[in-house]
């Protein structure tokens, strides 16, 4: 196992959620972290919290010019580049018979092609340290969910680049790996209009008994499964689901 410590990474999405919680755990054990996100006061709250081990880089993964931004600082922050973890997403939702164009392009722009030009510029710089890429995908691919097929689908594409990518880079040394996380509380899902803030509680609670543990899991617990897959240097290709066993639909039928 790699330590963390003195290794430089790149969270996309670190303002937030599943990504400020990686952000954290790495930071906490030693790792220069380098957060981007669209939103200046998130980033500088989650920078000012953490210290001098995070640093932020506002952008958005779907333009070219910031990306380059947010592998350049991190760079800068770390010295090089360990780890790349591809967090930032589109949570876009939408029956069948509604869908619009515009929305499914800006959810596979944000969700597959931002990581996957990303992707393609950090390697060069992982391939110097025998680092890793990092992608988050969904149980979505695991368990149907109606009114999910565009999220679904796109999370569906990053299982398939893990595969397809860690085959190609394995040889040069670079690992590949997709995180599944099952029901999390996240800011996500309430930018995503799933639900207000008055009904979290509730929504939370009904779908914890899909889960085989009976509970939705923490940002904190998918961070720990991030950073795992960072340190393993034997370990690529992988689709880990970090679900508290809701892939499985489980039932008392």
């Amino acid at each position: 196992m790699k330590s963390l410590a003195g290794m430089s990474v790149l969270v996309t999405g670190g303002g937030s959620g599943i990504g400020e919680a990686t952000a954290r755990v790495l930071a906490e054990r030693g790792a220069k972290v380098t957060i981007s996100g669209r939103r200046e006061d998130k980033l500088a709250a989650v920078v000012a919290d953490i210290g001098e081990h995070c640093r932020g880089v506002v952008g958005d993964v779907t333009v070219a010019a910031d990306r380059e931004r947010m592998l350049q600082a991190a760079l800068e922050h770390g010295g090089k580049l360990d780890a790349l973890v591809n967090n930032a997403a589109n949570m876009y939702r939408q029956p069948v018979d509604g869908y619009t164009e515009e929305h499914l392009r800006e959810a596979f722009d944000t969700n597959v092609i931002s990581a996957m030009m990303l992707s393609s510029a950090a390697v060069p710089h992982l391939e110097k340290t025998e680092g890793s890429i990092i992608f988050i995908g969904s149980t979505h691919t695991r368990r149907a969910f109606p009114g999910a097929s565009p999220y679904a689908t796109t999370k569906a594409a990053l299982e398939g680049l893990t595969k397809v990518m860690a085959a190609e880079l394995g040889p040069r040394k670079v690992r590949v790996g997709c995180i599944l996380p099952g029901a999390v509380i996240t800011e996500l899902n309430l930018r995503a209009g799933l639900f207000g803030e008055d009904e979290i509680e509730a929504r939370y609670g009904a779908v914890a008994g899909l889960h085989a543990l009976g509970r939705v899991g923490t940002a904190e617990e998918v961070a720990e499964s991030i950073a795992h897959l960072i340190q393993s240097e034997w370990i690529t290709g992988v689709a880990l689901e970090v679900d508290g066993g809701i892939g499985l639909g489980a039932s008392s039928f």
